[in-house]
């Protein structure tokens, strides 16, 4: 990726600049904040998103309070140089309504904005993290974790060769159907081993770069 200069970075007449807060793990915007060079020096310095309140006038570090800090995993910087994505690594919950994002609501007329894959993955990843940690019962994500890793694989595997029959078949909704179902084990399993999103997504994206390369 290219970079940019830090003195190169340009603030409004109020000294901000607005920073879109995405999880490195799913890809979900989490929020929209605003960021002074006071803040973002404290941001790069501590590695953990701190904003500058525009209501209160003051620095604030996020998840002072509750707990739901945002580590950062990435920065990068718009055409312009005038609006920054924060990559971060979200504990606990963005928005302090206690949902996940800041951006649960649609405007009224208007229809819901069609799903993405990467917004389904964070609503799933999310879902089953807590199945992890509460264990209810009668969920099925629940019993597959209290199975272990063995039973977690042997459904990977099934649904992995169903994926195969699938597409062995041509039917396009077949092929849907089954592969979410192996999308799902695969996070179940990814949750069960500890292995975050992020893993997944920078060896992807090292593989992406070092094939770009060679072309």
């Amino acid at each position: 990726m290219k970079t940019m200069p830090f003195a190169d970075l340009k603030f409004d007449e109020r000294g901000l600049v607005p920073a879109i807060v995405r999880d490195v793990n799913t890809g979900a915007v989490l929020m929209l904040a605003y960021m002074n060079m006071q803040s973002l020096r404290a941001t790069v310095e501590t590695r953990e998103a701190h904003y500058w309140s525009r209501s209160r006038q003051e620095l604030w570090r996020k998840g002072a309070r509750s707990g739901n800090v945002q580590r950062l995993r990435g920065m990068s910087v718009d055409c312009d140089g005038d609006a920054l994505i924060l990559d971060v690594e979200q504990v606990g919950n963005a928005c302090h309504t206690g949902e996940y994002t800041c951006f649960f609501r649609t405007l009224e007329g208007f229809p819901d904005a069609p799903p993405t894959f990467a917004g389904i993955v964070s609503e799933l990843v999310q879902v089953i993290r807590r199945r992890n940690q509460e264990r209810p019962e009668g969920s099925y994500t629940t019993k597959l974790l209290q199975g272990g890793t063995d039973r977690i694989l042997k459904k990977v595997g099934e649904e992995a060769g169903e994926v195969i029959i699938a597409a062995k078949n041509a039917k396009r909704d077949e092929i849907a159907w089954e592969t979410a179902d192996l999308v799902y084990h695969l996070l179940v399993m990814l949750e069960e081993r500890g292995v975050p999103m992020s893993d997944v997504s920078g060896e992807l994206a090292r593989r992406f770069r070092r094939q770009n390369n060679v072309r």
